[in-house]
């Protein structure tokens, strides 16, 4: 597998996927199931964030076992979908957004393959925290297909399972942030440090506490995902597509203990 998909909130089905099977990887941190089979044409590992039934919240999902499972399966690209909050009033419910920046609001989650040891301290670079080849080919398909996508934003990732307040979401605003979730860190960054490409397609649910016009629900996110499933579909299958056969930008260049982490 050279493409894995990472299927957020709502976005459970492998149905997408041709002679599809699903596969048992084991890892350090333990065993991951992924859905393997052919999409657009090419060999995609499908793997549901939250598990198939959405049975694992956001702070316990095993992102260590997640990309430590993709890489040693010889993926290169994680192309991953995220259902947000908007605390941005030009990116609307039902739009999709490129991000290219994060602010890290987490709490309790292990952020790192590198904890010392026999791999070291490791202080891996974040000007650039997602692929700048996947951003393009996911805005250039979005074009062609005539999908609404913002070109940038920043993600505020929280720690959940609760949504967050109304004074929070100020802050967040003011300190630059676009949008807001509950899972796109640590997974960005381990991906980075396993020398993946990666990047996400973010889809506006709805507005954040203190803009939305009411209580949040969870309900409401799963039935925004759920209209925009088919659309969300399209654009993996035209970026797929598109995408160069061999990659070209710095992503794959990581620190050498990274290696060891990932030999057999």
């Amino acid at each position: 597998m050279e493409i894995a998909i990472i299927g957020g909130t709502g976005v459970y089905d492998p149905a997408m996927l041709t002679e599809k099977r699903e596969i048992k990887v084991e890892t350090p941190y333990g065993m991951i199931t992924p859905v393997v089979g052919v999409f657009a044409g090419r060999k995609v590992a499908f793997l549901p964030r939250h598990g198939a039934d959405h049975s694992v919240p956001p702070h316990r999902i095993n992102y260590l076992a997640n990309i430590w499972g993709l890489r040693r399966l010889g993926v290169e690209r994680v192309l991953a979908s995220a259902a947000v909050g908007s605390l941005n009033p030009q990116m609307l419910p039902g739009e999709v957004v490129i991000i290219d920046q994060f602010i890290d609001f987490t709490k309790n989650r292990p952020h790192t393959f590198f904890e010392g040891g026999e791999f070291g301290v490791v202080h891996t670079d974040f000007t650039e925290p997602y692929c700048p080849e996947l951003r393009k080919v996911l805005l250039a398909a979005a074009e062609e297909l005539g999908i609404k996508a913002h070109d940038g934003g920043v993600y505020v990732c929280t720690e959940g399972p609760r949504f967050e307040t109304p004074a929070e979401i100020r802050m967040f605003a003011q300190l630059g942030g676009d949008l807001v979730g509950m899972t796109n860190l640590p997974e960005v960054v381990l991906a980075r440090e396993a020398g993946l490409c990666y990047a996400t397609m973010a889809i506006v649910t709805n507005f954040a506490a203190g803009i939305a016009s009411g209580p949040l629900s969870h309900q409401e996110v799963v039935e925004i995902m759920a209209e925009n499933s088919q659309r969300l579909q399209k654009l993996l299958n035209r970026a797929l597509a598109i995408m160069p056969k061999e990659r070209s930008c710095p992503c794959q260049k990581v620190a050498p203990p990274a290696e060891k982490i990932f030999e057999e």
